[in-house]
């Protein structure tokens, strides 16, 4: 019994099963056992191929870290592949730290077989994977199709503007903890004095239009690639209710492929 009782521990029997039975009382289907196998299949065996973007302030990192425990993907943001190749000391690595030490953008040449050797990891295509600023230009959309075929789904996050501005400009953080506060939606605690809080030289309205600017002129370059498999997610309200939109569009999707 003791064995037992450890297997169950230690293989995260427990946490399984009460995923199972919560997503049971939840969508309550007439057959539950083949309700079940599609789930589980779905979840756990699909390896999905996401792609996530939007514009700043829309709540990408959120999204991205409930993906991950939801499906098990593996999160590849460009930014911590080039930290990578930096730190090792590698070919890419010295080449993109010249490009970024004079201000400038790491171009394809080195940002595309960066990915694309990291999505052919084992480890990586066993999982599957959410790309997260990646890609940003037409070659680079191109260049993934190439090597991973179409995504099974293309996550466009879309928030209106005024709900942007008034995200990043009430955004605060507390000097002392790096904890993240907004003035309006979550204030800091009482016990947290003013002068902590402090707000990202970024953080206004004149920065954000131009890194909206920004993000417009890259999506699109892109989202004529994907549009067979885009999907817009209203992210005006709250990540609760966010999630529940992202989480449809990728079980509906991943769904289409494993499930033709």
């Amino acid at each position: 019994m003791v064995k037992l009782e450890e297997y169950y521990e230690n293989k995260g029997v427990k946490n399984f099963m009460t995923d199972l039975a919560k997503v049971l009382l939840v969508e309550q289907p007439e057959d539950h056992v083949a309700f079940l196998i599609e789930h589980i299949t779905l979840k756990y065996k699909s390896a999905p191929k996401i792609i996530i973007a939007g514009p700043p302030a829309a709540g990408k990192g959120t999204q991205s870290e409930r993906i991950k425990q939801e499906f098990g993907v593996v999160h590849i943001s460009t930014g911590d592949l080039l930290r990578a190749e930096v730190k090792a000391g590698t070919e890419i690595g010295l080449q993109a730290k010249k490009c970024m030490d004079e201000g400038k953008l790491v171009p394809d040449e080195l940002l595309i077989p960066m990915v694309s050797a990291y999505l052919a990891r084992p480890e990586v295509a066993a999982k599957g994977w959410l790309l997260d600023g990646f890609p940003r230009t037409s070659a680079q959309a191109q260049a993934l199709v190439e090597v991973t075929g179409l995504p099974d789904v293309f996550l466009l996050l879309e928030v209106d503007e005024k709900e942007l501005t008034d995200r990043v400009t009430g955004r605060r953080i507390d000097s002392e903890t790096g904890t993240i506060y907004h003035i309006r939606t979550k204030p800091p605690p009482p016990d947290v004095p003013a002068s902590r809080l402090i707000q990202r030289s970024d953080d206004t309205e004149e920065k954000l239009k131009s890194r909206l600017k920004e993000f417009h002129e890259n999506i699109s370059q892109v989202i004529g690639t994907y549009e067979s498999v885009k999907a817009e997610i209203d992210v005006n309200h709250s990540p609760d209710e966010a999630w529940l939109s992202v989480r449809q569009a990728i079980y509906t999707s991943v769904k289409k492929r494993v499930f033709p």
